[in-house]
């Protein structure tokens, strides 16, 4: 009986030596996606233009990476933290930690290479080595084209110097480690020609990261049965949860029976001042989708996103948009 509780002991410490060693290779050894590429990118006026474009429009970059007012119907960004940061993801809103989307202004990245934010980009890696949770949808834009990178860091690089630096993330405990793993070597894509439609929505709607959103999730993986389908939810900051939209060709469910014209109406509704924010109260019916930055959208990159999504599989899956 003594042997075998000796052994049994032996065993225990072996797997927790084990468990330990694994925990430390993690978190010392990963990610490891490889050094900062050694480039330096040519901010010519047209690279900086179509950045600016990419960033406020498609990408987002802008509007993830400021305040969103969310006293105001789909949270407008506030316009005095522009690139600044600050957007708080924390347990208030059914988040396991807590992380501040950080400044994009050369308050921060002034000492960043341009190797260090296209890896930060394409990789989820930092400039110190340490891994970006997902919540900046880089496993999206690890699959644009360079030069559409490039062009969004060029942009980047012109933001006025505007807020502070916030505190690095803290994620609840196995994400913590799991983040680690996370991180994966870019695999960059090509532009397609926007002649071909389809296609080109494809690539538009990729690096919105649309699916994202519009994909319920099980243990932070997305069901790929239910791709677009809608049914995620969402808390808010001012109480209630919002559920993304089914955007499959589903009839009954999703926008099946939506014409072009009114899939790209829905969108430029908000562009250019024809209406403005109106103020919500907390538990009013509110939504996290960034209306007031895709509203500035082509009409013609909106309606090869209309063209792709036509495409792919219809999913009956009905939605209740939002719960108090």
């Amino acid at each position: 009986m003594k042997k075998f509780l000796k052994w049994t002991a032996y065993a225990v410490i072996a797997l927790a030596l084990i468990i330990v060693a694994g925990i430390a290779y993690i978190t010392l050894a990963l990610p490891n996606v490889g050094k900062p590429e050694a480039i330096k990118i040519d901010a010519t006026p047209q690279r900086i233009a179509h950045g600016k474009y990419l960033a406020n429009h498609v990408t987002l970059c802008i509007d993830c990476h400021s305040a969103r007012r969310w006293d105001k119907f789909a949270g407008p960004s506030d316009s005095t933290t522009f690139g600044g940061g600050g957007e708080k993801f924390d347990a208030a809103v059914g988040f396991p930690g807590t992380v501040y989307s950080p400044n994009i202004t050369p308050v921060n990245l002034a000492g960043w290479s341009d190797g260090e934010i296209f890896r930060a980009i394409t990789t989820g890696v930092k400039k110190d080595g340490s891994a970006i949770f997902p919540i900046m949808p880089w496993p999206y834009y690890a699959k644009m084209s360079r030069e559409d990178i490039y062009d969004i860091i060029a942009y980047i690089r012109t933001l006025k110097p505007t807020g502070k630096n916030y505190p690095a993330h803290r994620l609840d405990f196995p994400l913590s480690i799991i983040v680690h793993t996370m991180p994966k070597q870019a695999q960059p894509g090509t532009v397609p020609n926007p002649s071909d439609t389809i296609k080109y929505g494809a690539y538009l709607l990729n690096a919105a990261a649309c699916k994202e959103c519009h994909t319920q999730a099980d243990k932070g993986k997305l069901k790929e049965e239910l791709a677009f389908a809608g049914g995620q939810g969402y808390q808010l900051p001012g109480g209630g949860k919002v559920y993304s939209a089914n955007i499959t060709p589903d009839k009954t469910t999703g926008i099946g029976g939506w014409t072009k014209e009114q899939f790209v109406s829905r969108f430029t509704q908000y562009a250019d001042g024809k209406v403005q924010p109106i103020s919500v109260k907390p538990g009013e019916f509110q939504t996290i989708m960034p209306w007031w930055k895709y509203a500035g959208m082509k009409t013609s990159d909106l309606e090869a996103i209309y063209a792709y999504l036509k495409t792919i599989k219809p999913v009956k899956n009905e939605v209740v948009r939002f719960v108090r």
